[in-house]
């Protein structure tokens, strides 16, 4: 390409309107990770771990930057390696020339109309949140360096897999699989890497895991409205225009959530006596990571049914499944099995039912819908699609976790007494300073903890039951069922 073309600050290919939308979806997804789950984690857990929990996802924001512009964006959505059809070409997208010119995903045959430094920021913004949900389940136990191995490890070798296969011109793509966000990219496959990972790391504390009382749901409600209100750029980015079908995904992602909130919130009263605030923020996940597959095929009645489906089904999974002694013996400390790999499975599903024509047409792919316009072979490779996902974040997640332990020799969990002491030992940080000068709230090291192991400890209450809330073992919630 010529210096001119490099140069010219409105070159014949670029629609000032796409460049701007796509920028602004990309800084909305950005703003779903730092600062709304960052903010929700450090709302849900108890207050000891409110630092560790929100510097995790700064950190996987952080780290999955630097390895996607060096070699990971190219594996994701450049040249298919060869005659691999699961992955591109690893390299860096960092010179000028390559930043300044069109976007392209060439392996799926894909043209935009703004540049590839746009294009570069925007599927990073996804990536980073995938790793940052499959950290949810990892929450008051995972040691910091193995963290921060594990996120650069998982998004080489797991995300950019299932990001080319899917997006990037790889062998799903190229079979007619519907993901029109990520439903299976980034939700299907946090889902169920957290759970693997969380199998690997063990519990917390039993101590923890009895009395895990969130220390400000405030905060949580603030994390989870950005995440809600953000999830127009999730969605309607993904045309990769500010199209009219941009539009429609954006209505289809809010009338979905807005479903799904109102059914778990009925399922609550009905079965719990009451209404869980903790629940509710449930439903309204649940919602969103179902109508992402789904968001600009389906028809807002679609949406509606979606939104139905997803605020009952995952509800059934976290509220009754979830109970279960078996359930049990995976630490899945924010649920994203159920919130994640059960709504993303069932909205990539779903999407094989309910897919338009007109919608599939407006996104700019040739597939002739789902099951209701008479394809019913869509349902079976949206199933097919679905379990490929799930398959290879099993593998990929169990053994990036054996190699850090066994192979690295870096302990997949914190040590005891960063166990018991949480932020202060970790960090040397608490997250509140509320008595006096700053003394500590709640469980602390003396000036000498480190060296005496000495601990002050502050009473504790036990977390009240309810939707959304993991039951302390041995001990039934007020309008809870003892566990199975």
């Amino acid at each position: 390409m010529s210096t001119s073309q490099l140069t010219n600050p409105a070159p014949d290919w670029l629609n000032k309107g796409d460049q701007a939308w796509q920028l602004t979806a990309a800084t909305l997804v950005a703003l779903q990770s730092i600062p709304g789950l960052a903010i929700l984690y450090a709302g849900f857990v108890k207050k000891k771990w409110a630092i560790n929990s929100a510097f995790m996802v700064f950190y996987a924001f952080s780290a999955t930057l630097i390895v996607w512009v060096i070699w990971a964006y190219k594996m994701a959505f450049g040249e298919q390696w060869g005659k691999f059809p699961l992955v591109g070409t690893p390299g860096p997208v960092l010179t000028m020339q390559q930043n300044l010119a069109q976007a392209t995903l060439p392996s799926a045959g894909v043209t935009t109309n703004f540049n590839l430094s746009t294009m570069i920021y925007f599927q990073f913004v996804f990536a980073a949140i995938t790793v940052i949900i499959l950290g949810g389940s990892l929450l008051g136990r995972m040691n910091l360096l193995a963290w921060m191995v594990f996120v650069p490890l998982w998004i080489t070798l797991s995300y950019t897999v299932g990001a080319f296969s899917l997006w990037g011109g790889g062998f799903l793509y190229q079979r007619g699989v519907l993901d029109y966000s990520g439903g299976y990219v980034i939700h299907l496959s946090s889902g169920t890497a957290g759970f693997t990972a969380a199998y690997w790391l063990g519990p917390r504390l039993q101590r923890d895991r009895d009395s895990f009382y969130p220390n400000n749901i405030l905060l949580m409600l603030v994390g989870a409205g950005i995440l809600w209100t953000c999830w127009n750029g999730f969605n309607g980015g993904d045309p990769y225009a500010a199209s009219p079908d941009a539009g429609v995904a954006v209505l289809n992602t809010n009338i979905c959530t807005a479903m799904s909130l109102l059914v778990w919130t009925i399922l609550d009263f009905v079965f719990f006596k009451q209404p869980s605030v903790i629940g509710a923020v449930q439903g309204e996940i649940t919602g969103l990571v179902a109508i992402t597959p789904a968001a600009g095929f389906v028809t807002g009645w679609g949406a509606i049914i979606i939104g139905a489906c997803s605020g009952s089904i995952p509800w059934i999974s976290m509220n009754i499944l979830g109970r279960m002694q078996w359930m049990k013996k995976v630490d899945d400390v924010m649920g994203i099995v159920h919130t994640h790999m059960v709504a993303g499975f069932l909205g990539g599903f779903l999407t094989g039912i309910f897919a338009t024509i007109d919608g599939c047409a407006a996104y700019g792919v040739t597939n002739p819908g789902g099951a209701i316009e008479g394809n019913g072979k869509q349902v079976w490779l949206q199933i097919v699609g679905g379990l490929f996902i799930i398959g290879l974040n099993v593998f990929m997640t169990s053994l990036i976790c054996v190699f850090i332990q066994y192979v690295l020799r870096i302990p997949l969990r914190m040590n005891e007494q960063q166990l018991l002491v949480g932020d202060d030992a970790v960090h040397g940080e608490e997250a509140y300073a509320l008595f006096f000068e700053g003394e500590r709230s709640h469980l602390s090291l003396h000036p000498n903890g480190l060296e005496s192991g000495h601990i002050i400890e502050s009473q504790g209450i036990r977390n009240a039951g309810g939707s959304g809330h993991e039951t302390p073992t041995g001990s039934t919630g007020k309008g809870q069922a003892k566990d199975e």
